[in-house]
């Protein structure tokens, strides 16, 4: 498959269809500054971060610094858990416009659906959380809204209260992770799905069966992740420190994954294979 210029989200907005992640992207401001200028001069166009990621304030400066013009940049923030909440969420949405220097976002999810100490009380927060982004979406701050994280019970929870459905649902997806049945609920809800840290932050770059298929296509093991996400019609977010590695990533598109390879990926999946375990094991039981 051609991988398409952009996703189109519910709202009719588009977005590229490659992302790049900022977290853990460096050891201080600086590196965090240089790595999304450099990401910017490669190509990539779509900067995904995160009040949680502590670097907003680096990854506002490092866009700014690109030279690129803040509309030609699709632009992603996270409402943290400890901001949750109607008027918090507000509060931190201007923090995170300050730290970033710009005056809008294209996207804002809340980042995780339950978190420690509030697993009784989660969907009131997560409703407080959306009824604030449905505010800033309406007054066009935000050019569209999501969550990150959510499984279909935390989505149908959302659903029987809000006013508007999330437009991406951004998850952890590795070929060690594939999460096939959230992945089918929000395709079939028109959600788009993006895949956070779909190198499995560099675990994947060891597997034989992953070798074996870049051997055979002549890629690299980053561009065979990329390409089986977007052959799931998923958004990989993905990370890279070097402008050769950048530009490797954001040249996936041209060749198509066979049948049997995918087949030969899906027996990777383990579903205790994710990264953020004590997050997630806490997804699960709520």
């Amino acid at each position: 498959m051609m991988v398409p210029e952009y996703f189109t989200l519910s709202n009719n907005i588009k977005v590229p269809s490659l992302g790049f992640g900022t977290f853990r992207l460096g050891k201080d401001d600086e590196e965090v500054r240089a790595k999304v200028i450099l990401a910017i001069s490669s190509g990539y166009r779509h900067i995904d971060t995160a009040t949680a990621y502590h670097f907003e304030g680096a990854v506002g400066q490092g866009i700014k610094d690109s030279g690129l013009p803040r509309e030609e940049i699709f632009l992603t923030g996270k409402v943290w858990n400890t901001d949750q909440g109607y008027e918090s969420t507000l509060a931190a949405f201007e923090k995170s416009l300050r730290l970033l220097q710009t005056d809008y976002l294209d996207l804002y999810l809340i980042h995780w659906p339950v978190w420690e100490n509030h697993e009784n009380d989660y969907a009131e927060y997560n409703y407080q959380t959306w009824r604030a982004l449905e505010k800033l979406y309406a007054e066009k701050k935000i050019k569209a809204i999501g969550v990150s994280n959510f499984l279909q019970r935390h989505l149908e929870k959302l659903f029987l209260r809000t006013q508007i459905k999330p437009m991406v649902n951004q998850l952890e997806i590795t070929p060690f992770f594939h999460q096939d049945d959230i992945v089918t609920f929000c395709q079939k809800n028109n959600i788009v799905v993006e895949s956070w840290a779909p190198f499995k932050h560099g675990e994947v770059f060891t597997s034989d069966v992953l070798k074996n298929i870049a051997l055979k296509y002549n890629k690299s093991i980053a561009q065979i992740c990329l390409q089986w996400c977007l052959q799931r019609n998923i958004l990989p977010i993905g990370k890279a420190s070097s402008k050769e590695k950048m530009f490797d990533n954001l040249s996936v598109g041209n060749f198509n994954l066979e049948e049997s390879d995918m087949k030969s990926i899906t027996t990777l999946d383990d579903k205790a294979g994710h990264y953020a375990y004590d997050l997630y094991k806490l997804q699960q039981a709520y």
